[in-house]
């Protein structure tokens, strides 16, 4: 899509964005070793359309973002399920955060992510990725954070292929995780970028009840091409 364009068009909302994102998937529909895995909260909705879509199992994979103190929508730093920590070491460039504030907030979001895994997962297990092809689908792409610490923590569960999977991001985030993960698929990079909500009309906040839905839904959880909504 044109750069012009890009002032143009929004998705109308994470529901609209996922079948955006599918269309692009679509060589991937119903691969019988593929699983398509959602960052919680809002790319869970995204998620959930793809794996509709493309007929595969829909699971959540739990990220927290480590927000600079004061201006928690920066993301320093990401943790993610297995006690995986990655920093961003560009922003912490910029900033001056002391190691103990930086402890203080991994420590806080430590126990939101325990708190989610245990409201999404309930005492369930983790769907066991070891040679599959895993499709991690956020709503979008910004510092890349969060989905770094995702790449990071799969790679321990020996996945065959690992897709990063967005319907917006930052060119040069985008660009980045090239180098990092199998395939990377980015629907629209516009520049300037901005915030990841400016690309969407309604970035309404999902909720931990939404996610359960999705989650528990039999038609997506379990990868059925269901009729259209």
């Amino acid at each position: 899509m044109r750069e012009g364009a890009y002032r143009m068009f929004r998705f109308h909302d994470r529901v609209h964005a996922g079948q955006y994102l599918a269309e692009r998937l679509l060589p991937y529909a119903q691969a019988p070793d593929a699983v398509v895995l959602g960052l919680p909260r809002g790319g869970v909705v995204v998620a959930a359309e793809v794996a509709r879509r493309l007929g595969l199992p829909l699971e959540v994979f739990v990220v927290r973002k480590l927000g600079v103190p004061g201006y928690e929508e920066l993301a320093m730093g990401a943790i993610a399920t297995g006690g995986v920590r990655v920093m961003n070491e560009e922003v912490l460039r910029q900033i001056s955060v002391s190691a103990a504030a930086i402890e203080a907030v991994t420590r806080r979001e430590e126990q939101e992510l325990a708190r989610r895994e245990e409201a999404y997962r309930g005492k369930g297990p983790r769907r066991d990725v070891k040679g599959l092809t895993v499709i991690l689908v956020d709503d979008g792409l910004a510092t890349g954070a969060t989905m770094r610490a995702a790449v990071r923590a799969l790679r321990g569960q020996a996945p065959r292929r690992i897709v990063v999977a967005v319907p917006t991001a930052a060119p040069g985030t985008c660009d980045e995780f090239r180098a990092e993960v199998d395939e990377v698929l980015c629907g629209i990079t516009p520049t300037p970028f901005h915030a990841v909500g400016a690309w969407y009309e309604d970035f309404s906040q999902t909720t931990d009840e939404e996610v359960r839905y999705l989650l528990e839904s039999p038609g997506w959880a379990k990868g059925s091409t269901g009729a259209e909504r």
